[in-house]
């Protein structure tokens, strides 16, 4: 095409000048047009080629040939397997090349190695290496619609995770209900995180909803805006145009004067950076920013271009071609020199002067050059195209050539067929991404997902390492950084302290070491890879540090830092030479990348939305993408494709990483994608040198990479003694607390950064202190409300007093004799003890008013302490709280830290109120102001050598001063929250005078140190009369010996979450009390020794404890249950005493000696109550004016009862029997627990949170005990040195063999729960003789069906995780059961002794279970596998049974005396089938009308199936054919399993959560057994009368080697699958065969049940002849000779009278095809079905003979055979004399002489109706849904029956 003429290009562009070619946006977003008449000119106007990119070349030399797209390439390069045209054109119709063995032949005939087929990549370049099968999925993964694999647990779980969103389709509905713990805080969409992650500035939800809400809490920076939802941003962005709030709150409410002075406001009112202002680029978006600019130089034109007078670039050829191109005409003559033009060349005549090519335009030469080659300026000369310098032109290496170029690769890559871009040798690429809840990764070209770690709480940040297989990452919600294996094994902490925010974490895979960033404490660290030797790096300059990068070849770190002064740097990775690379142009430079092949850095910033590209030093920065980029987060780069994660779009994308074209989602719809790699070994290049080699470098800790050496360096804090080494430990170092952690500053090393000290759970940590000698520092927490010490590295750390405190704000080290001193704002209360907490006391208990800090001063001793109460002082005393004083009481407000100068004898102080630092003497006198300015908050202060340190809470900062002038004052740390404490360590502390002479006195007590009369006290402790409380997390003590009330608590080594009620044994010293969170009754010494849990299961709420010291019984009354129970001491024996008619009881109190028990019960109708301690004689002794009756109390002395109301605020007595009432002590607040003793009652009151006395007899002399003390349960008071009284049953426990309680008039004996008393009215069996089982996933539970209390007893069965299904062997006395979580099945004894495990392996998901009595031997059904499985009851000889045609096989009987074996399946298609024992002769039974089929039981009585359906909510039964189908019970709520004993049956109910039953005749006299226990899954009945009958295999196991399958009249051996090393033989044998070995065991076995042998026996004793006895024989062997032959006649005219019966057969049954059909091979009915069958034979005559009749016990039956006439015996009649009809599907008569006709049948059926009541089977067609809602029963719901009018519905 040639360009047009001067005249026609100036008209066009005069006529239009809209029409314009518009070129490709610049880097920075700058766009530029040409006229469109210049595009496919030959000519480079844009600059950039864009104008001539897909243009058709003039046409091309002979030389040279044509591609399509217009390109002209040499001749020689066509079918030379290069794709030179970039088009393959020059490729196409070649003749095929033969690929080598190793390579693989693409359909475009390129070759390419065989290991890239099918690995996900476009080799061949028409896809033809990647036409493969979809991958297998595995076991553990969900195949989706488009062939991809995903992890099996993500299917329906509500996040699309195929990219079809196929595996969020056709789920079942759920409800998720997502829980919160109370320590725990509810995002927006339902996850829950820890509580203290609310508010506290970081996005921990994902959503910002845990920052919502906040007007509290400020958790932005001085120099950041908090948006309304929380989230904070840089404060310059605030009305700035963008919303960069994720609710907009930043741009409301602006003015126009928003913008801060390093800020350019533009036209439209947004504020840009200052910086950007005449810069060129139009940054305001109306080029406001760039008005009234002094003009500047224009950037520079592209090579190919010429630079008009205008600054406008045109192409080269436009330069002297007579247009006006320039406008300004200087590009032409006689502004521009241009030689005058020849008309006369000539192409023909010296190739009209051109070097190349020759061509005539318009009569003009015009010369043109060959592909690889450029023209210059002349205009003939054709030079080379450098084309390595176009950016992309090769993947990575590129050589230039005269005419052309040489692409190449970096080691580890190879060149593609295109012979331009580079394949990564290796595996497959893999795209590692953060998902904040979990970390996944994704195959890029496949779209194949999978789950790599999960249950994450925010994980953030990742990286790998992959020689090693390790993958990194961090979590900003729990400040940690793990690691785990590639696979998701072996997850470890790496760093647990320290962190705030850690965003940024990259691997230096060459010398193992671990670098991260951390925003919050604007630092970038490093340490070894298991967290070792950590060392902060940076630290100085630092804001918002965020996206790190390595590059350990060259040995440099590269990050980002989104503060105030965004940019992106780069040092040595030891720290050293650190360098700006990019600051211009930056907002939140987020993610970053390194290329290591192309050299080249990348980054995305999500404020300019745009992807970026430098080279390593920041040169030659350009935009990749600057598009389409919403939030990108995160990148990371892989040969010649970018990845990058999107917030906003929630999705991971690629593009080209050259151009940015091809853009493509790999995945969306994630949770919230963070951080991502490429996993593949060549982004960790292995040609890096270690330069620290094999031995560390020599260095004694880290050594880090630098430039081309290393440097030896210490963790932080240490010191360095030489080149290589570092000291073993800090010799000076500033410790300073936190809040959450404690931290030091050492004084060893120059870099003053503070340091994290390794400790575990420090929630709020306030006070400190350290103790030298063993180097020790100390620290109280008021979270944890305890004191702890570590030593100074962080190990050995251990609580020293966790008791008996509320806010512990003071600690002081007495480091000559080893003494622990601390306050207690919340007890007002100063305390003592051992270093270890051992010997503790209080000190001083009154006149304090929150006492703050304190200090000591073991040389004088003394010790001084700050109180900020009501009135403000700083007080002294001795060290053993003598000579107190007050030495400060004026000017004070808030007095905080308190600092001794042992060299000045000053004592230091600073008031928060007063702000102010102040100094005096000892003793008060010559106070000073030292600071008094600019001290906002402080409030820790300590004092070393020459120098003040504090810590402020409002400037966030640790300052010092001089001690003695208050000046030079210094920061050495600032940006610190909630700084606390503060103090110098050392190793230089004065020893004093005394340090050896307490030696001796370490004996026993606390001896404390009184200089002023020279001598140590020694204190003891002790109690004999006492008060004990509950208060919900501990117990407490008030002793009554000493003249004040002092409360510790009762040192129990276990944790309490809710202790209400409490009782004390006097006579042995233990205290015993209940939990009704952790739902225990526990017991311990009062010494807190001992610990001991008595009752721990079947317990609710447990409000009411009464111990019988006397008697030796604990006794409580239980609110949830509504129960009163009993026991011994040691929880054993327990009984329930009284169950009915109780509402709500709670407290109880015992009188021993009158045989009486009491309580209140203070439900809808409040009372009090009265019975014998054995439960009998129960009165209500009160039951008007009553409330709330709490305590309860026996005044024994003066034979009075008094009670507590919180509602009527009463306290109240009575006699005995309840008469004589008056009010003792009103008004009282909100009483609760009530005690006595002596002259004095005592009750503790919830609303005053006190506890209070007063007189017994006259209410008077009310006083308060103690007071502040929230969560105050029950009281107890104890006077140990009081004798107990009389015990009834001490004397042979009162002959009783279990339980012997008293009564009014003597003792009874009882048995424990669910057990008879015997007949002789003192022993008990040992346990009930007819009892349910049940499981609920973790316990295992008893019900005794012998008493009617019904009370759930635990069978103590050990180690229980999951608990489903349950059997029972009643001969060995076995319970087996299944456990889900640990795939397995087991059984153990009743008495939890004998657990073992009998299958261990192979298990998925054993649903159901059944145990065959007889045979000894076990099924199951496997729900996950979908199989049937048997074994012997040891768990050997297993076999596969059914494995075929089963889609979620769950509930199992066996019948063993009929050799059937029952099942339901609730899979796509619901039935319950029967096969044999041995799993043959397999039938569908029910098949329609069945939704979720859960339980199953057999009535081995009536011989009928019941079964429970948990979608159709009811329950129903059949004949063991599947026949006489009968609706019981509905609806019933969501039933799971179900049992069956004498009249009832008894099912578990998930939704009411309860078990119930109903007479299992009517379905009537519905009751609920057992109500409020959750996770109810089977349910079984324990009794003598239930595994009864015998078969074929119960003797000898019917000569069997390993399986004995019983059938009807014979029975199969079998053998297992895996073979057991043993000879097994198989066979299947019956009497009526005859197999003579086990016929006579048959025979034997009958003979020993008849008992004829025993009666043969004495006759030999009695010496009769021998031929007597060989007489006998013989007759005995005829007879059974005869009966055998009776038996083989009876089979065989049997057999031959029903020649047309044959078995439901199935022929490849398929329940999950389209259809849904299953084929039946046979399809005659039962005997009974075909007796009942009519059928039209010949015409119009054929006639009818009628069949008997015969009505059974009610139930009328249309049948002549007997084997159903048998069965239906057993059914009995049902209550009120009603009838039950019970009638087949298809009702109808057939023989073989004679028929009915019409009208006879009609009648017959009519008859029969008349006869029969309303509960009726029906056939399949008539339970279909549709006819069930047409004519359904009000009392039934089944459809009614209807006379058949077709032989098709018939």
């Amino acid at each position: 095409m040639q360009s047009p003429s001067f005249s026609v290009k100036l008209n066009l562009i005069s006529s239009n000048l809209l029409n314009h070619f518009t070129c490709a946006v610049s880097a920075f977003g700058e766009c530029t047009c040409i006229p469109a008449q210049w595009q496919c000119d030959g000519d480079n106007d844009c600059g950039d080629h864009s104008d001539e990119d897909g243009c058709m070349l003039p046409t091309c030399s002979p030389l040279d040939f044509h591609c399509d797209n217009g390109k002209c390439i040499r001749r020689s390069w066509v079918c030379d397997g290069d794709n030179d045209c970039e088009d393959d054109s020059d490729e196409q119709d070649c003749p095929p090349r033969e690929c080598e063995e190793d390579e693989f032949q693409c359909q475009n005939g390129y070759c390419i190695r065989s290991l890239w087929h099918c690995d996900g990549d476009n080799d061949c370049g028409d896809n033809s290496d990647e036409q493969c099968d979809m991958r297998k999925c595995s076991d553990k993964e969900f195949r989706c619609t488009d062939g991809s694999c995903i992890a099996e647990h993500w299917y329906c779980d509500g996040d699309t995770d195929c990219k079809d969103g196929s595996d969020e389709e056709n789920c079942r509905k759920c409800i998720r209900v997502f829980v919160s713990f109370v320590e725990e805080f509810q995002c927006a969409y339902g996850r829950c995180i820890l509580d203290i992650y609310h508010c506290d500035g970081d996005d921990d939800c994902g959503d910002w909803s845990d920052e919502s809400d906040c007007s509290s809490h400020q958790p932005c920076r001085s120099v950041e805006f908090m948006c309304s939802s929380g989230m904070c941003i840089n404060s310059g962005w605030r009305c700035d145009g963008e919303y960069d709030c994720d609710d907009q709150s930043d741009e409301k409410n602006c003015t126009s004067s928003m913008c801060t002075p390093d800020q350019f406001r533009c036209g439209t009112g947004r504020c840009v950076r200052l910086s950007w202002r005449c810069d060129g680029e139009d940054d305001c978006s109306d080029r406001s920013d760039e008005e009234g600019c002094e003009k500047t130089e224009s950037p520079p034109c592209a090579p190919d271009q010429f630079q008009c007078g205008n600054r406008r670039c045109i192409g080269q050829r436009k330069v002297c071609n007579e247009v006006n191109d320039c406008g300004d005409g200087t590009d032409e003559h006689p502004h521009h020199d241009c030689r005058p033009r020849s008309s006369e060349g000539n192409c023909n005549q010296n190739n009209g002067g051109c070097s190349q090519k020759c061509q005539m335009a318009r009569g003009l030469v015009q010369c043109t050059c060959h592909t690889g080659y450029r023209l210059t300026d002349d205009g003939q000369t054709c030079q080379d195209v450098d084309e390595c310098a176009e950016e992309g032109y090769c993947s990575q290496g590129c050589t230039n050539a005269d005419g052309g170029f040489q692409c190449w690769c970096v080691q580890g890559y190879e060149l593609r067929p295109d012979k331009r871009s580079c394949k990564a040798l290796g595996p497959e690429p893999v795209l590692l991404f953060a998902n904040r809840i979990d970390i996944r990764q994704v195959l890029p070209h496949r779209s194949e997902y999978t789950l790599l770690l999960n249950n994450l709480e925010n994980a953030i940040a990742l990286d790998f390492h992959h020689s090693r297989e390790l993958v990194f990452w961090s979590d900003v919600t729990l400040d940690r950084i793990m690691k785990a294996n590639l696979n998701g094994s072996n997850v470890e902490e790496v760093v647990s302290t320290g962190l705030e925010s850690p965003g940024g974490l990259a691997i230096d895979w060459i010398h193992d070491k671990l670098y991260w960033t951390d925003s919050g404490t604007s630092r970038i660290e490093v340490a070894n890879l298991d967290g070792t030797h950590r060392k902060v790096l940076l630290w100085q300059n630092m804001e918002k540090p965020r996206a790190i990068a390595l590059h350990p070849i060259e040995g440099k770190i590269y990050w980002t830092d989104w503060g105030n002064t965004p940019r992106i740097e780069y040092s040595n990775m030891d720290g050293s030479n650190r360098r700006v690379i990019a600051d211009t142009h930056l907002f939140w430079p987020n993610g970053l990348t390194i290329d290591y092949a192309s050299h080249h850095i990348y980054w995305v910033d999500a404020k300019h939305h745009v992807i970026e590209r430098a080279d390593l030093d920041g040169r030659n920065r350009k935009a990749v993408i600057s598009q389409g980029l919403p939030h990108p987060f995160a990148i990371t780069v892989f040969e010649d494709s970018l990845y990058w994660t999107d917030w906003h779009t929630k999705s991971i994308n690629s593009a080209n990483k050259f151009t940015g074209k091809n853009q493509e989602v790999i995945r969306n719809k994630l949770h919230f994608p963070m951080d991502i790699h490429t996993l593949h070994p060549q982004r960790q290049p292995a040609g890096g040198r270690n330069r620290c080699g094999a031995n560390n470098g020599g260095c004694s800790h880290l050594c880090l990479p630098s430039n081309k050496t290393y440097t030896c360096t210490c963790p932080t804090g240490f010191k360095k003694v030489d080149h290589y080494n570092c000291a073993d430990s800090l010799d000076k170092f500033l410790l300073f607390a936190r809040r959450p952690d404690i931290r030091r500053i050492s004084f060893d090393t120059e870099d003053m950064s503070d340091d994290v000290i390794p400790l575990a759970d420090v929630r709020n940590a306030v006070a400190l202190d350290w103790h030298d000698k063993d180097g020790y520092i100390y620290w109280t927490d008021v979270t944890t409300d305890s004191i702890n010490r570590a030593l100074w590295n962080g190990t050995n750390q251990e609580v020293v007093v966790d008791n008996s405190l509320e806010s512990p704000a003071g600690l002081a080290i007495d480091w000559v004799t080893n003494k622990l001193y601390w306050t207690d704002a919340g007890t007002d209360r100063i305390e003592v003890s051992n270093a270890d907490g051992s010997m503790r006391t209080v000190l001083i208990w009154e006149n304090l008013d929150r006492p703050r800090d304190i200090v000591v001063d073991p040389t004088g001793g003394f010790m001084y302490w700050t109180d900020w109460g009501a009135n403000p002082k700083i007080e002294r005393a001795g060290m053993d709280a003598s000579n107190r004083i007050v030495i400060i009481s004026s000017n004070l407000t808030w007095p905080n830290g308190l600092a001794i100068d042992y060299e000045t004898k000053r004592l230091y102080w600073a008031d928060a109120g007063m702000k102010t630092i102040e100094y005096g003497n000892f003793d008060g006198s010559d106070r000073q102001v030292l600071i008094g300015s600019q001290l906002p908050h402080p409030f820790g202060l300590t004092v070393h050598e020459d120098k003040l340190y504090w810590t402020d809470w409002l400037s966030k900062s640790i300052q010092s001063a001089d001690k003695l002038t208050g000046l030079g004052r210094h920061t050495l740390a600032e940006n610190l929250q909630n700084l606390m404490d503060i103090h110098m360590f050392h190793r230089h502390r004065e020893k004093g005078p005394f340090a050896s002479a307490v030696l001796f006195l370490y004996i026993t007590h606390v001896c404390l140190h009184n200089v002023s009369y020279c001598v140590f006290l020694c204190i003891c402790v002790g109690m004999s009369r006492f008060l004990i409380f509950a208060r919900r997390t501990d117990i407490r003590m008030v002793s009554l010996d000493i003249p004040y009330y002092a409360d510790v608590v009762l040192a129990v080594n276990s944790s309490m979450k809710n202790t209400i009620a409490i009782g004390v044994d006097p006579k042995e010293g233990k205290v015993y009390w209940s939990d009704s969170t952790l739902k225990k009754i526990s017991r311990s010494n009062i010494n807190g020794t001992a610990h001991q849990d008595i009752v721990s299961t079947g317990l609710m709420t447990t409000d009411g404890l009464g111990v019988d010291a006397v008697g030796r019984k604990v006794y409580w009354t239980d609110t949830g249950t509504n129960r009163i129970e009993v026991a011994n001491l040691d929880g054993s024996m327990r009984k329930v005493l009284i169950w009915q008619n109780l509402d709500s009881p709670r407290a109880i109190a015992l009188y021993h000696e009158m045989g009486y028990m009491y309580w209140t019960d203070w439900g809808e109708h409040a009372k009090l109550e009265r019975s014998a301690m054995d439960g009998t004689g129960r009165v209500v002794l009160i039951n008007n004016n009553l409330g709330w009756p709490n305590g309860l109390a026996i005044d024994m002395a003066g034979s009075q009862l008094l009670w507590a109301d919180a509602h009527t605020e009463r306290i109240e007595v009575s006699d005995l029997n309840g008469q004589n009432r008056r009010t003792l002590v009103t008004p009282v607040q909100h009483p609760y627990g009530l005690t006595l003793l002596g002259s004095h009652i005592y009750w503790t009151d919830w609303q005053s949170r006190s506890i209070l006395r007063a007189d017994k007899n006259t209410g008077a002399n009310s006083i308060t005990v103690r007071a502040s003390l929230p969560g105050l349960m029950d009281i107890q008071a104890v006077d140990r040195e009081r004798p107990l009284g009389f015990n009834k049953c001490g004397r042979n426990n009162g002959g009783c063999t279990h339980l012997c309680l008293p009564r009014p008039n003597g003792t009874s004996c009882a048995c424990p729960t669910g057990i008879l008393l015997k007949g002789d009215g003192r022993s008990c069996d040992d346990s009930p003789e007819t009892y349910l089982l049940f499981s609920n996933r973790v316990s295992v539970r008893r019900i005794s069906l012998d008493t009617n209390d019904h009370t759930d007893v635990h069978v103590p069965v050990p180690e229980l995780h999951n608990v489903i299904s349950l059997d029972y062997d009643s001969v060995d006395g076995n319970l087996y059961y299944t456990d889900v979580t640990l795939d397995v099945i087991r059984r153990a004894n009743l008495d939890g002794t004998g657990m073992e495990t009998v299958i261990s392996q192979g298990l998925k998901t054993t649903d159901g279970l059944a145990v065959d009595w007889v045979s000894r031997n076990m099924y199951w059904t496997d729900t996950g596998r979908n199989t049937i499985e048997v074994a012997r009851l040891d768990g050997t000889s297993r076999k596969v049974l059914v494995n075929n045609s089963l889609d979620e096989p769950r509930a199992i009987a066996v019948f063993p005396s009929k050799g059937f074996l029952f099942w339901t399946d609730w899979g796509h298609i619901a039935k319950i089938e029967r096969s044999h024992l041995d799993g043959s002769d397999r039938k569908v039974l029910i098949n329609t009308d069945l939704g979720w089929p859960n339980g199953l039981t057999l009535d081995y009585d009536t011989r009928r199936i019941f079964w429970v359906d948990a979608h159709l909510d009811r329950i129903e039964s059949s004949d063991l054919n599947g026949k006489l189908r009968q609706v019981l019970v509905s609806p019933v709520s969501h039933p799971f399993a179900l049992t069956q004993q004498d009249r009832w049956i008894y099912w578990t109910d998930w939704q009411t959560k309860s078990i119930q039953r109903v007479d299992k005749h009517t379905g009537r006299n519905k009751e609920t057994v057992l109500a409020n226990v959750e996770g109810l899954m089977d349910i079984i009945v324990v009794s003598p009368h239930r595994q009864t009958g015998t078969n074929l295999c119960g003797v000898n196991n019917g000569g069997c080697t390993h399986l004995c399958f019983a059938k009807t009249n014979s029975f199969v051996c079998a053998c297992p699958d895996e073979p057991d090393g043993r000879p097994c033989s198989t066979s299947e044998c019956s009497p009526l065969s005859l197999c003579l070995k086990h016929f006579f065991v048959y025979i034997w076995t009958l003979v020993k049940e008849l008992g004829l042998f025993k009666h043969f026996l004495p006759v030999l004793g009695e010496g009769l002849h021998i031929s007597y006895v060989i007489g006998g024989v013989l007759t005995i062997l005829a007879i059974l000779i005869l009966i055998a032959a009776f038996i083989i006649y009876r089979h065989k005219k049997s057999k031959f009278a029903e020649p047309g019966v044959s078995n439901l057969t199935y022929s490849n049954p398929s329940y999950r095809t389209s259809t849904q059909e299953v084929k039946i091979e046979a399809s005659q009915k039962p005997p009974i079905y075909n007796q009942l069958r009519y059928k039209k034979e010949g015409g119009v005559d054929a006639g009818y003979t009628k069949e008997k009749i015969r009505i059974v016990e009610g139930v009328c039956l249309l049948s002549s055979e007997d084997l159903y006439w048998d069965d239906l015996k057993q059914i009995k009649h049902s209550r009120g004399g009603l009838h039950t009809c019970i009638r087949t599907d298809t009702v109808s008569l057939q023989t073989s002489s004679a028929s009915l006709d019409d009208g006879e049948t009609e009648q017959l059926l009519q008859e029969e109706a008349s006869e029969c009541s309303s509960i009726t089977t029906l056939t399949p067609s008539a339970i279909t849904p549709q006819r069930h809602a047409q004519h359904s029963l009000p009392d039934t719901g089944w459809a009614s029956l209807r006379k058949p009018s077709t032989e098709s519905e018939v």
